[in-house]
């Protein structure tokens, strides 16, 4: 290709005459910005950029130059808890500041997680921070006096949303996963069969979970939870969080906890969430490093506060606004584990020996943060923490390894919360333990001792004046399992999974074993709420066959067995506290007697119910039958024709057709022949 130069210097090229591109002189522009750059525009920085990531911290120390730095230095680590600080602005007149500071975070998530956290803060006795986001000065300067009433929801009625309570026959319900997750269904509990209340096709997509009174029953889906219950199971309440897959309630329903690996971000906490039931709304988000200790946030007794525990810290926050308890967290050097009371506002911890101070666990009341007692602990390997269900006594599993010894020792440390400066009794096991388990109504606990296959379980009460007795000890068990009654006295001792599911029916009021009984492979032990049934289990999630679930007395008598395809979880549906008081329910067990003469009569009923209902399936069956026979005879007399050609026109429809034909033979034969002397007579 010839260059330029050359296209000039040939005599063949004719230069043209460029094209002018000079606008008129009378020429107007009337082409505004917004039309050519509008994309750009949008784009434009506009004065309230940022602010809504500057938060104003009032109450602040007024201080001098020589103090200055001191105090930037406070305040960067206090409010730096919260996310990164870009910007600090500290105003000053006459050589001192003004007693308020303006700090810009990098995301407007991490000023609103310090406007939380950090508002009510008590830097000293003088100084109370009040901390507000810059945005809420214009969002409050500009507020209407006019009124607006919010528009009326419409009232959606649920149901009934405890009307399994109200069934004349007290059945308890509960729930089953079968063909490998494919189908969940409701049944009522009865000693016959179980009654379908409802069943649908993959309602859930892993498991289902009720909630503390049984109020809801929770599903899981890929991109959320959703409640559902009343008399149909209505859709009640669905929160989104992609990837779920852990869920916890608060004790009192009104908040639910759920954790997803897959949403978690810097500035913005998705890993677990808190939601409200009734409104549906988040109530606030936290980060999760690991949950393979869940739930990470135990609950109190009331669900007023909960708590997490993370190194050397544990943050206690309350509701219903999910902030810090007294805006600040617990440090505790080398904290190991926590549990609340099921009874009261009570934390208790265990710290492990550090150097020459001993390890020790601590009982601290909330919201107070006073500690009641504090117990040190000498050589400890590992602690444990066992509450008894109405928080009367706390059970620390302490084991250690006593100076010159090489073993383990356990030793149980009783702490009676019910009594003055909580005394603390001591029984000392120097076999391994495989199970505790206290039990829920009464003072008095279970114990799963020794090495397979001399395992022993031993039983103590803890009485009132000051002393753990040893009530029974029965040796040899093929147990590794523990499931009291929820109404106390009665328990099941189980071998399950590689024990191949040897059961043991106790009472414990005589210690007397009940029944001795197997459920081969079970995997699962479930107490009915009125601790009148049991079930045992084999779940197609922890083994590929025999799955079904058995039914017991609480007496060890097989009711039912209920064989179910690929068989995987049963859950009962729990009820809510009684609304009787104390005295009330000792009366009705005083008046026991009486009440029961009412309940044979009505079992009487009952059965003679249930044999109405089979004779009247046996009736139905039979008139089937009669039908079914008049139809055959029916069909059978018009093929008569059709089989009377076939045979030539030999009617053999009658035994006593064609005599003609027959022949007569008599056959004899001899039988037997005796004879009896006449001296024998």
């Amino acid at each position: 290709m010839r260059n330029t130069v050359d296209m000039v210097d040939d005599p063949e090229y004719e230069e043209e005459e460029e094209p002018s591109f000079s606008d008129p002189e009378d020429f107007v522009d009337d082409v505004e910005d917004e039309e050519l750059l509008e994309d750009i525009l949008r784009e434009k920085p506009q004065e309230t950029d940022g602010i809504d990531s500057v938060v104003v911290v009032d109450n602040v120390p007024q201080v001098g130059p020589e103090r200055l730095e001191k105090l930037k230095n406070v305040i960067h680590k206090i409010f730096s808890k919260f996310g990164k600080i870009t910007t600090e602005f500290y105003p000053e007149a006459d050589g001192t500041t003004k007693g308020y500071i303006f700090l810009e975070y990098s995301s407007p998530n991490q000023a609103l997680e310090a406007v939380k956290n950090a508002d009510g803060y008590k830097l000293d006795k003088q100084h109370t921070f009040r901390v507000n986001l810059f945005t809420d000065f214009d969002k409050y300067m500009n507020i209407s006096d006019e009124w607006d009433p919010p528009a009326k929801q419409p009232f959606k009625d649920f149901g009934n949303m405890r009307h399994w309570i109200e069934d004349p026959d007290c059945r308890d319900q509960y729930s089953v996963i079968y063909e490998a997750g494919e189908r969940t269904a409701i049944f009522a509990n009865d000693a016959k069969e179980p009654i379908l209340a409802e069943e649908r096709a993959r309602w859930t997509e892993t498991y289902v979970r009720w909630s503390p009174k049984g109020t809801y029953l929770a599903t899981f889906h890929q991109r959320g939870i959703a409640l559902w219950g009343g008399e149909k199971f209505k859709q009640i309440q669905r929160f989104s969080h992609q990837g779920v897959s852990l869920i916890d309630f608060s004790p009192c329903e009104r908040y639910v906890v759920t954790f997803s690996p897959l949403m978690d971000t810097k500035e913005d906490p998705q890993a677990i969430i808190i939601w409200d039931i009734l409104t549906g709304q988040k109530k606030r988000g936290f980060h999760c490093e690991s949950s393979a200790h869940w739930p990470i946030f135990k609950w109190s007794h009331d669900g007023k506060f909960f708590a997490r525990m993370t190194q050397d810290t544990l943050s206690i926050y309350e509701t219903p606004s999910m902030g810090l308890l007294d805006k600040k967290s617990l440090k505790i050097n080398g904290i190991k584990d926590f549990s609340w009371s099921p009874g009261d506002n009570i934390i208790a911890f265990w710290v492990p020996e550090d150097k020459d101070i001993p390890a020790r666990v601590t009982l601290m009341q909330m919201p107070s943060r006073q500690e009641i007692r504090v117990r040190n602990l000498f050589n400890v390997v590992d602690c444990k923490l066992h509450w008894q269900r109405n928080g009367d006594y706390l059970c620390v599993k302490v084991d250690r390894t006593p100076k010159g010894t090489q073993g383990v020792v356990t030793n149980f440390e009783i702490f009676r919360m019910r009594e003055k400066q909580v005394p603390v009794d001591v029984v000392e096991m120097k076999e391994s333990i495989i199970a505790f388990a206290w039990e829920p109504n009464g003072s008095k606990f279970a114990v799963l001792h020794g090495e397979s296959p001399r395992i022993n379980a031993s039983f103590y009460h803890v009485k009132n004046n000051g002393k753990i007795e040893l009530i029974k000890m029965f040796d040899k068990q093929q147990a590794n399992s523990i499931f009291w009654s929820p109404q106390g006295q009665f328990m099941v001792l189980a071998g399950l999974r590689s024990m191949n599911g040897a059961l043991a029916f106790v009472d414990t009021s005589d210690c007397t074993m009940m029944n001795i009984a197997e459920h081969y492979m079970a995997s699962d032990v479930e107490w009915d709420p009125t601790g009148r049934y049991v079930v045992t289990s084999v779940s197609w999630w922890s083994h590929k066959v025999d799955n079904a679930y058995w039914v017991w007395t609480f007496q060890g008598r097989l009711l039912q067995k209920n064989n179910k395809d690929r068989f995987c979880q049963l859950l009962w549906r729990p009820r809510p506290p009684t609304l009787l008081s104390a005295d009330q329910i000792k009366m009705i067990k005083k008046d026991l007697k009486k009440y029961s003469k009412t309940f044979e009569q009505k079992d009487r009923l009952s059965q003679s119910k249930a044999s109405k209902e089979l004779v009247d399936k046996r009736r139905t069956m039979l008139d089937d039958y009669r039908r079914y026979r008049e139809e055959a005879l029916k069909n059978y007399q018009e093929q008569k024709s059709m089989r009377l050609e076939l045979r030539g026109g030999v009617d053999t429809d009658e035994l006593d057709s064609n005599v003609d034909d027959w022949e007569e033979e008599t056959i004899e034969f001899f039988c037997d022949e005796k004879i009896i002397a006449l001296d024998d007579l």
